[in-house]
């Protein structure tokens, strides 16, 4: 047996026996290191001082608007190359895919780390942006699908622990980036390209590992003691659509537009949330980083209890909680700037980013409620282009509108009260759009030849 065709899914089918509660470290293993896209807001500001290393150089360095694009053509690609490649996910299995995924993200580190020796930013969007974001979607569907098949009696808690690991990305990734650019940084680099190298030594080994552990469970099997109900809710099919009909369906696209205005609202903060916190409290760059971090962990816990909680409300509840409580939040962030109030401002954004965490990991599950899981890894892959188009709207929305603001005359720490209510207003959108939701047709289920 060659080594190729030990990664073929073949190869992965569990035999009797096998315990499914291994298959959550092998999620989580994939997931806490491509997750690190969440914690690149550490390396916003160092990567606009490239040249100058203590101050950025006016025409010389990187201008932050410049330096978001790298995070955002990231997300783009997430979402794009899960839709592309969705359905060779199903088919090949997570196993070669997880690999995949290591050799596209750590592959996509090495060369942005050149294109910092070099001061040439479009090697980082290559790199981390192109490549890198390939490697984020390949990495983030195959865990998630798998994870369903496992535990269909409980798909959200199952969702929640997959999709967990990539919301407590920056958990790890925020200070260990932080750590690596002071060990690194010396009086002729800012320490950004030696950091990139040390991540993609250390996050291929733990990918590597992720995807030898992870197997499928054989056709037919079912958890000890599991009957599937004989009268479901609702929202939730016993049936199953295909890829190819499920995204032509109204429900799919309610729910597209259910994630984009979910993540648009969240990930503006997540992606902005060191220098954010430094323009608003006037806080140093240690203190900051330790707020992306901290956003972090309850990005990583909501995902875990929102998700779970689903599956006792439901996972249209759980969504108009998600957008009015959220929409509420965002309109409070303002006041706790003007009473500088950080610890009222923590816990805002806490609760807010906990949600947006939750409705990532809830999607999934509310997507196996709808359309079943024949092809569930493939149609989460197309509707995480959802992710793509939030990707460009939220993280963009913040950096151009407070750059105009700061223009302008307003102050550093108000620059950001517009968005946060503009953020207010999407959600409160996506919460009119989610109450349209309802199930998918008959005439849309897959019947077997």
């Amino acid at each position: 047996m060659g080594f190729p065709a030990f990664l073929d899914r073949e190869r992965t089918v569990a035999g009797p026996g096998f315990n499914r509660w291994l298959i959550p470290p092998a999620a989580l293993a994939v997931h806490l290191c491509i997750g690190e896209i969440y914690g690149f807001s550490v390396f916003n500001v160092p990567l606009t001082r490239v040249v100058g290393i203590d101050k950025s150089i006016p025409g010389a360095d990187w201008t932050a608007p410049q330096v978001g694009w790298i995070y955002s053509i990231a997300l783009i690609m997430l979402g794009l190359s899960a839709a592309v490649f969705g359905r060779w996910v199903e088919r090949v299995g997570p196993r070669k895919t997880m690999v995949a995924s290591a050799c596209a993200f750590c592959g996509g580190l090495v060369l942005s780390s050149f294109g910092v020796a070099n001061h040439n930013i479009w090697l980082i969007y290559l790199g981390y942006g192109l490549i890198g974001g390939i490697g984020l979607g390949l990495g983030y569907i195959a865990p998630v699908s798998t994870l369903v098949k496992w535990f269909p009696d409980r798909p959200g808690m199952a969702t929640g622990l997959a999709i967990m690991g990539f919301g407590g990305g920056a958990l790890v990734g925020a200070p260990f980036g932080v750590e690596l650019m002071a060990r690194f940084r010396t009086s002729q680099s800012v320490g950004v390209k030696e950091a990139f190298l040390v991540m993609a030594g250390v996050y291929f080994v733990f990918m590597i590992f992720g995807a030898m552990l992870v197997r499928v469970p054989a056709t037919g099997w079912k958890p000890t003691g599991y009957v599937p109900p004989v009268r479901p809710k609702k929202l939730v099919t016993q049936s199953h659509v295909a890829v190819g009909t499920a995204w032509k369906t109204r429900p799919f696209w309610l729910l597209w537009a259910v994630l984009c205005l979910n993540v648009t609202a969240g990930i503006g903060i997540l992606g902005q949330a060191s220098p954010m916190c430094q323009n608003m409290f006037a806080v140093n760059e240690v203190v900051a980083g330790g707020f992306a971090g901290l956003l972090s962990l309850f990005n990583m816990g909501g995902r875990f209890f929102w998700s779970s909680t689903s599956d006792i409300t439901g996972r249209k509840v759980i969504y108009g909680i998600y957008f009015a409580l959220g929409a509420v939040l965002y309109a409070l962030i303002p006041f706790a700037q003007r009473v500088h109030s950080i610890p009222l401002f923590v816990v805002l954004t806490a609760v807010i980013i906990s949600m947006y965490g939750g409705g990532f990991a809830t999607i999934p599950a509310y997507l196996r409620d709808l359309f079943g899981t024949m092809h569930l890894g493939a149609i989460h892959g197309r509707l995480i282009t959802a992710w793509s188009m939030a990707a460009v709207i939220g993280p963009q929305a913040i950096n151009y509108i407070s750059k105009y603001q700061i223009e302008s005359g307003v102050p550093k720490a108000q620059a950001y009260n517009a968005t946060m209510y503009l953020m207010s207003g999407l959600l409160a959108m996506g919460f009119c759009i989610n109450l349209f939701v309802q199930p998918v047709h008959e005439r849309h289920h897959h019947v077997e030849a």
